[in-house]
């Protein structure tokens, strides 16, 4: 494979499993210089011995304070970074009926909060350099939320896009060369569902679950440049667009 990423600096959170981890090993095959953070520093010097070397940062993505110390570490380093991943987050089996204050406060901490912190904390240092990638791992689910029983990690998946977007805005004038970019993967076949809050379906038994490897590759390809918001699945964008001419009554 060409080594298409070779000598830039990718951070990846939520790097020790899922998505994450197999975005560190596509990344690391394309020559990536590659910082993975996670809380799970045994898992994540596994993860960066088999992709060939990596920065391992422990730290709590939830934490504002360690996500900046994160990105000191990486910048120590490497002395840049190219694009920062937001992908660390958490799943809910809950229905909306049924959701107390801290489920909810958890979804948004886990899943909107974390990312936050990710945009805030690299934001300043792209903007010195005039360049670079921020990526946040939405969902379907933010878009669509067809699976009512993951009602408030929708919610807080739909809040981060609209978060993200409102950063596109912010910066297209004076920085257009720093690219937002919200990644909508469906179902993955990775341990998410069983790992949910509450429990609930391995997402890797039901019907359809598209392969990480996938997901992995289309947030290669979009660190790389095209559409800012990428559907992992052919006919995502179909059914986001669907969804909201049904809801409008269109």
């Amino acid at each position: 494979m060409a080594q298409d990423f070779a000598e830039q600096v990718v951070v990846v959170t939520g790097a020790s499993a899922g998505i994450g981890e197999a975005l560190a090993e596509e990344l690391g095959r394309r020559g990536a210089r590659l910082a993975l953070v996670a809380r799970r520093g045994d898992v994540l010097a596994e993860i960066a011995r088999r992709v060939g070397g990596a920065e391992v940062v422990v730290a709590d993505v939830t934490r504002r304070d360690a996500v900046d110390a994160a990105r000191d570490a990486v910048l120590a380093r490497f002395g840049r970074i190219d694009a920062w991943v937001n992908n660390a987050g958490r799943g809910i089996t809950k229905a909306v009926a049924a959701l107390g204050d801290d489920d909810l406060d958890q979804m948004m901490r886990d899943n909107l909060k974390s990312a936050l912190y990710g945009m805030q904390a690299v934001l300043p240092h792209l903007k010195a350099r005039g360049k670079g990638t921020i990526v946040n791992v939405s969902s379907m689910l933010g878009r669509v939320p067809f699976a009512s029983i993951r009602s408030a990690y929708s919610a807080s998946k739909a809040a981060l896009d609209s978060l993200a977007e409102s950063l596109r805005f912010e910066l297209a004038k004076d920085f257009p060369a720093i690219r937002i970019v919200t990644v909508f993967p469906g179902v993955v076949a990775t341990d998410f569902g069983k790992n949910a809050l509450f429990g609930g379906p391995d997402s890797r038994t039901l019907p359809g679950a598209q392969p990480v490897g996938e997901v992995a590759r289309a947030i290669a390809e979009a660190i790389r440049g095209g559409p800012l918001d990428v559907y992992t699945r052919p006919d995502g964008l179909e059914l986001a667009v669907a969804h909201l001419r049904g809801a409008a009554g269109a």
